[in-house]
């Protein structure tokens, strides 16, 4: 694959997205909480994936969000959100 360089503005516009990554994330799971909480069937399993995806990202222990899950917790979820963080690269 060929190098690309990015513009001077492509570059800032990449900065400012990997410094907010973790708001990003959080946001994302909060969204998908209520997203989650009104869905059903194979949309709700689709979400509960997205979810999982998101969780990985925290800092939030791989057994709880195994079990939040494997559970369909939502509450627990919503819960684990107000204390989640996301570990800076």
């Amino acid at each position: 694959m060929a190098k690309r360089d990015l513009s001077a503005y492509q570059q800032k516009i990449v900065k400012r997205y990997y410094e907010n990554a973790d708001t990003i994330t959080i946001t994302k799971l909060q969204e998908l909480v209520t997203e989650i909480y009104l869905a059903e069937g194979k949309k709700a399993d689709a979400l509960w994936k997205r979810a999982h995806d998101h969780l990985k990202k925290t800092s939030i222990k791989p057994h709880v969000v195994e079990g939040v899950v494997a559970n369909r917790d939502v509450k627990k979820l919503a819960e684990l959100l107000t204390t989640a963080s996301v570990p800076k690269r």
